[in-house]
């Protein structure tokens, strides 16, 4: 299975589910391998933080929920608001997403 990312409105949070072993091709199912808190409000999403299983390190998971969480604020009409360094740092590295963070507040999150 390929890493997943979905949306669990009822914990405030993206998560991403992959399987634990996929370097050895061992089929135990999916798990959570992360997640990203937010705070909906009022047309914004709040970044708060974001975290990755250990057990999952080194594979690009973080880089795929930041992407899946704000591709699916993009289509939602959302404005992101980074306060989680990571998030903040990725939009820094991939400007294409830098449009969804309001303008006036760019400077505020170094963007």
């Amino acid at each position: 299975m390929e890493p997943q990312v979905i949306d669990r409105p009822e914990k405030s949070r993206y998560e991403i589910l992959a399987e634990p072993d996929a370097e050895t091709g061992t089929e135990t199912g999916a798990e959570t391998a992360g997640f990203a808190e937010y705070h909906l409000s009022e047309g914004e999403i709040a970044f708060l933080h974001t975290e990755i299983d250990p057990r999952f390190g080194g594979r690009g998971l973080g880089g795929l929920l930041a992407r899946g969480a704000l591709d699916d604020a993009r289509a939602r009409g959302l404005r992101v608001l980074p306060y989680c360094p990571f998030i903040r740092g990725w939009i820094g590295k991939h400007p294409e997403y830098t449009e969804l963070v309001p303008e006036a507040r760019r400077a505020r999150f170094g963007l």
